[in-house]
């Protein structure tokens, strides 16, 4: 039988006592989850240190960036604009790096004020050599290994655009030797699969490109560890895929005489379980007695894409508005409020719908999606179908609920319009 999922960090009162005051959709944090996370991250195998920094696309919000400062993460940006955002808030130059797919604009001013800069591709490399001669750079390669649950997170190999291209590193070379360059770091990253042996064997390559580069002192290993949303899913435990990185640190060092410092950049690691989206059964339809009953919720494509995106599933909780509990379990079709036939939170990658197996919900009962602190509310269609964005509230450790997003004012979704036909 299929499992019947279960609230992670809340509690039915609570999930009632929010809706009722901050209303829904609302996506929910809780920060003793978050400090958790990062003492888990923090507590990763290593040989002679560790660097964890937080990949901020997958959750931004000023208070979370806050959490992490205070545990002594760094941030991993991924443009310019994240770079400025960190900024903002309070994280000194130096514990930024920017790893972009897009070559900053505001390139010599950030990297002027001590951000850290990995440079993804040969012309980026190029470029801060020119700018930068005898200065610090970070060098992303792609290995040719990849690991992700889809080719859409799948960020190593043939079919992955990131970083530079290892049979390219004669080439990397030139460029470092002719502009004087230290190269302080190397990375990869592969994906977000974790599979623990494509994880060790990018490692062992990693560290190859370590011994081109006498002056590197960092090895960075990306993230992407496999976080278990669903009952039947599995996460990454981290000292089980760290330990042989470690051994692997340590031969390194007997052979080479230098002790790397590991660096990892966990997004989703650190924040997915860390969150949940609070909605309201808006209403109930059927497609006849061989089709589907679906259940449409108040929210939508409009807070969290994944599931239109990868097909990715989140857990699904009825909790009823009257504080009884579900009569019965029924198999629904579970999808959002937007005019989009894609926005399907219940459906297999390619965009078929199926059911998912949950407590009975009637209009007006609430559906508690799990497992949304990462790449939901940073990587939502927002303002699609001019749906304003989504509330934002953090539990407190003393149990307090602060709201930390206020729902954008429609009037706020076109104030950047110009308007010239009268």
């Amino acid at each position: 039988m299929t499992s019947i999922e279960k609230l992670k960090f809340l509690k039915e009162d609570q999930v009632r006592t929010l809706a009722k005051e901050f209303g829904t959709p609302l996506f929910v944090y809780s920060e003793k989850e978050i400090e958790q996370k990062c003492d888990d991250t923090l507590a990763f195998p290593n040989a002679f240190g560790l660097q964890v920094r937080y990949a901020m696309k997958a959750n931004p919000n000023s208070n979370i960036l806050q959490i992490m400062k205070k545990k002594g993460i760094l941030i991993d940006a991924s443009s310019e604009h994240e770079v400025v955002r960190a900024l903002h808030f309070g994280f000194s130059p130096e514990s930024i790096m920017l790893t972009s797919q897009e070559f900053p604009k505001a390139f010599v001013e950030l990297i002027g004020k001590g951000v850290k800069f990995n440079a993804c591709s040969l012309r980026q490399l190029e470029l801060f050599g020119q700018h930068f001669p005898g200065k610090s750079v970070s060098i992303r390669f792609n290995p040719g290994l990849g690991s992700g649950h889809t080719k859409k997170t799948d960020v190593g190999g043939v079919t992955s655009s990131f970083g530079i291209w290892h049979e390219k590193l004669e080439e990397v070379k030139a460029i470092v030797n002719k502009y004087n360059l230290v190269v302080e770091k190397v990375h990869t990253h592969i994906g977000s699969g974790s599979d623990p042996e494509v994880w060790k064997a990018v490692a062992k390559y990693t560290l190859e490109y370590a011994e081109s580069f006498p002056s590197v002192t960092v090895v960075s290993l990306g993230g992407g560890y496999k976080v278990g949303r669903m009952e039947d899913e599995k996460s990454t435990n981290l000292q089980t895929i760290g330990a042989p990185v470690k051994i692997q640190f340590e031969e390194f060092a007997k052979k080479h005489g230098r002790k790397l410092i590991l660096e990892i950049e966990p997004g989703t690691y650190l924040i997915a379980l860390c969150g949940a989206l609070l909605t309201t059964v808006d209403d109930k339809v059927d497609t006849g007695k061989h089709g589907f009953q679906f259940l449409k919720l108040d929210t939508g494509m409009d807070s969290n894409t994944r599931p239109s995106l990868y097909g990715a599933r989140h857990p699904l909780i009825t909790v009823k508005k009257d504080g009884g509990i579900p009569s019965s379990h029924k198999e629904y079709v579970v999808v959002g409020h937007c005019c989009e036939s894609g926005d399907v939170f219940t459906q297999k990658e390619g965009g078929e719908p199926i059911t998912r197996l949950m407590g009975e919900a009637e209009i007006g009962d609430y559906v508690v999606m799990e497992a949304i602190g990462a790449y939901c509310s940073s990587m939502s269609t927002k303002n699609y179908n001019s749906f304003p964005e989504t509330a934002e509230v953090l539990l407190r450790k003393n149990g307090e609920t602060k709201l930390i997003r206020k729902k954008e004012p429609v009037m706020e979704i076109f104030r950047n319009e110009i308007l010239v036909v009268e």
